[in-house]
């Protein structure tokens, strides 16, 4: 009999968990996988510590430092080096704008947007700041907001690459509010101007760069949230599938198979349950009798909940010096339009961050390639050295540097599946029923960036309010 029980350890069931123990309440959490953290794991390259997921948090609200504070890794935030990043397209590759939002320009006229949309692109996106409010005002996705306040080749050019790498989604699949918090409510009072609800958005954000990461990694939250639970008496139990939950009129009863048993499933009981899982539709399906997640001929009490998208990162640990004046700043993304690589995006992961520049040492680079377009459905080579090779290929295209095959002394392939759910406005209407079956049901909350969207910064404050829920 435990007090909770949280079904997933990826950041989300991690925090959740924290909050119930440090409650005072004996507290299990549940994992298939065979390491805690999900999407913010790390691995080990060439001997060097790398992130296999993500690498950054966006600074939104303050609410991911706090945690770090909190878990005396303050001393450990840092910034990511002031290069800037890139766009590849067909017509040539450009600089990313430097104050912008997913790619909206905040200074339409700004040299980089200039010479990354050219001058009648510019002068398009200029119109923003005299068209009239209504221009736009009925629009309900992201895609169709930008193209009709600063024209096609912003979208295509500047917001479609970087929604593509940061959402593995399309800008016209995606709600406005669900992947720019508080830009609706700024459109209003800047008049409809788009370039002026980007600025008083940033405006409002904390003083310095959107982003930070960890030294040495943001992996390193995850070995602080795990030993923290234990010094708290919590335990988190990996390779054990949550199968089945079953709920009575004063506990709930988990069904899992875990290795240690052989296969041989496990009952245990619990006062309240949280699930941080992308499972947690399926695993409420049976209680409510509604659909779980999305897959042929099936939704969630008429709205559909997206599965997430596959994501394929690709990590090439190089000698070579030519790397060394980052030709490409931090990265680069990549345009749908674009046809002569595979990659969705591209990061220069010792341009971006100081502390690895260090560990790696003179002329040595770590690049991590990503793979997995929105709407792209070719398959991808299933051998792991035919995909090393592409993501070679690739990276010499976008970096405009000649790689030779013998400059790779590591590499490291990690293949993510549902990761991402594309926050559209059926996914959206899917999770407020679910949370609302949920909320149906005593001692049960649920929690993770299925529900409350990509990002630390919405998954912390969401995991936290879920555990409290149930105190």
């Amino acid at each position: 009999m435990w007090d909770a029980v949280v079904v997933g350890a990826g950041v989300a069931g991690l925090v959740a968990a924290r909050e119930l123990a440090h409650a005072g309440l004996r507290t299990l959490v549940l994992d298939g996988r065979d390491a805690p953290g999900g999407s913010v794991r790390g691995h080990t390259v060439a001997g060097l510590s790398l992130d296999a997921g993500a690498e950054s948090f966006a600074t939104r609200g303050g609410v991911v430092a706090a945690l770090l504070d909190e878990l005396g890794l303050t001393d450990r935030v840092c910034a990511p080096q002031p290069h800037g990043s890139w766009v590849h397209l067909p017509s040539g590759d450009g600089p990313l704008p430097r104050t912008g939002l997913l790619g909206i320009p905040s200074e339409p006229g700004a040299p980089d947007v200039r010479r990354t949309l050219g001058v009648v692109g510019a002068w398009r996106a200029r119109l923003d700041l005299v068209l009239p409010a209504r221009v736009g005002a009925r629009a309900t996705t992201l895609g169709g907001l930008v193209r009709a306040r600063m024209g096609r080749r912003v979208l295509d050019r500047l917001v479609r690459p970087i929604v593509g790498g940061v959402h593995a989604a399309d800008p016209d699949d995606l709600a406005v509010d669900a992947v720019a918090p508080g830009l609706p409510a700024a459109l209003r009072s800047e008049g409809g101007s788009l370039a002026r609800a980007v600025a008083q958005v940033r405006a409002a954000a904390p003083a310095g760069s959107a982003i930070l990461g960890i030294a040495g990694g943001m992996h390193v939250l995850v070995d602080a949230l795990v030993a923290d639970l234990a010094s708290a008496g919590a335990e988190v139990r990996t390779s054990a599938q949550v199968t089945a939950v079953e709920h009575s009129t004063d506990a709930w009863r988990v069904t899992v198979g875990t290795r240690s048993t052989g296969g041989e499933p496990e009952q245990l009981v619990a006062a309240r349950l949280v699930l941080a899982t992308p499972a947690a539709a399926d695993l409420l399906a049976a209680l409510t009798g509604t659909p779980g997640r999305e897959a042929p001929g099936t939704d969630a009490g008429g709205t559909r909940l997206d599965a997430g998208a596959a994501v394929t990162l690709v990590t090439l640990v190089l000698d070579e010096p030519a790397l060394d004046a980052a030709p490409r700043g931090t990265g680069v993304l990549v345009t749908p339009a674009a046809t002569d690589v595979r990659a969705k995006a591209l990061t220069h992961a010792t341009a971006k961050w100081g502390w690895l520049a260090d560990a790696a040492g003179p002329g040595r680079h770590v690049v991590r390639l990503s793979f997995g377009r929105a709407g792209d459905d070719t398959p991808l080579p299933t051998g792991r050295e035919a995909l090393v090779d592409l993501a070679l290929r690739d990276a010499s295209t976008l970096l405009g540097v000649p790689l030779r095959p013998g400059s790779v002394v590591g590499h490291a392939v990690v293949r993510w599946t549902e990761a991402l759910p594309r926050p559209s406005a059926a996914h959206q209407e899917a999770v407020a029923r679910v949370r609302e079956q949920a909320g149906a049901l005593a001692g049960l909350a649920v929690c993770g960036a299925w529900a409350a969207g990509n990002g630390l910064a919405s998954v912390v404050p969401d995991a936290r309010r879920a555990a409290r829920s149930l105190v």
